[in-house]
């Protein structure tokens, strides 16, 4: 069985737990694929801890959850030093950040002190305490939630935290019939206990996987056209100078890098060994929403990133 095979009959066992959120399922996976981190915004109750869970299931790895508090400590997260009296040393104890899979729940509710002791590890793959410097796993993935109903007590992402997540994923709730399916699930579960797992992954196979979205072909206008939607939220006058009034800052060059892998990887996960606009345009608005600021005209107009990225592709000319 190809390794494409396998991711796709993956995609549809945890499609089967995590009824009516094929869109976080695939965003998983892709996070995954291209080796980037997870922000998921969602009311409560929507799966988004159910799914990394069912995900680390499948994943030969070890998982850890952290829930951020407003009084967690940056320590809790990255680790300390422990004093041996036995030998007279100090001996760095590892903090659950060095887990392949890591679970950030409520990632807004944790003060800015802890937040930023994620910036290191999830963009440079290391933790420093100290003096020293301790590499994280090869397979390291974090996705964080956040819940946008309540404000009391949170504390917004920085900028430069946002950056770092590959994508920004919001869900909502499930349709009618996906609700019904939900319960049956709920009730079999209940009975008769949650069914193993008959996909396991290796670390191995997910590095070949990796290595093998790198390889799918992107033609020339294709990238071309990549490139035209990204310089659009930096400098979108010469479209529509109603979207100039409306942007603060475009995406920076990571989100070029990151909408590059994620078209790739979503090609590759729809089992095609190209690229197509149609896979940078579904992309965009995840790898893109909390990469470009609005100005306070646009929030005033009632205007969203997403409502301004919609406009932008349908001003830039997709490619040929």
């Amino acid at each position: 069985m190809s390794l494409q095979q396998t991711f796709g009959d993956l995609r549809a066992q945890l499609a089967k737990r995590i009824i009516g959120q094929d869109k976080l399922v695939d965003r998983l996976l892709i996070a995954l694929l291209a080796d980037g981190h997870l922000l998921v915004e969602g009311a409560p109750g929507l799966a988004k801890t159910t799914a990394v869970k069912a995900l680390a299931d499948h994943l030969e790895g070890d998982f850890h959850r952290i829930q951020f508090t407003p009084d967690l400590l940056p320590s809790d997260v990255t680790g300390s030093e422990i004093y041996r009296a036995e030998t007279g040393t100090f001996e760095f104890q590892r903090g659950p950040i060095f887990h392949n899979l890591v679970l950030a729940d409520e990632i807004n509710r944790a003060p800015a002190k802890v937040q930023s002791a994620l910036l290191e590890a999830m963009g440079e793959r290391q933790i420093s305490v100290g003096m020293r410097t301790f590499p994280l796993p090869k397979l390291f993935m974090v996705m964080a939630t956040q819940n946008p109903i309540e404000q009391e007590g949170t504390y917004p992402l920085p900028e430069a935290q946002l950056d770092r997540f590959l994508m920004h994923v919001v869900i909502d709730y499930p349709s009618a019939d996906a609700e019904r399916e939900i319960l049956h699930l709920a009730r079999s579960d209940y009975r008769q206990g949650i069914p193993n797992v008959d996909i396991r992954l290796t670390q191995e196979q997910v590095m070949a996987a990796r290595q093998a979205v790198s390889d799918i072909y992107m033609a020339e206008p294709v990238e071309q056209y990549l490139l035209a939607l990204i310089l659009a939220t930096r400098d979108a006058a010469t479209l529509d100078p109603e979207l100039a009034r409306w942007t603060a800052f475009g995406a920076s060059p990571r989100g070029t890098i990151a909408l590059d892998r994620c078209a790739r990887a979503l090609a590759w996960l729809d089992g095609r060994d190209y690229v197509t606009p149609d896979d940078v345009q579904t992309m965009a608005y995840d790898v893109l929403r909390h990469r470009i600021l609005l100005t306070f005209e646009a929030e005033a107009e009632g205007m969203t990133a997403d409502s301004v990225l919609q406009r932008l592709i349908d001003r830039v000319p997709v490619a040929a």
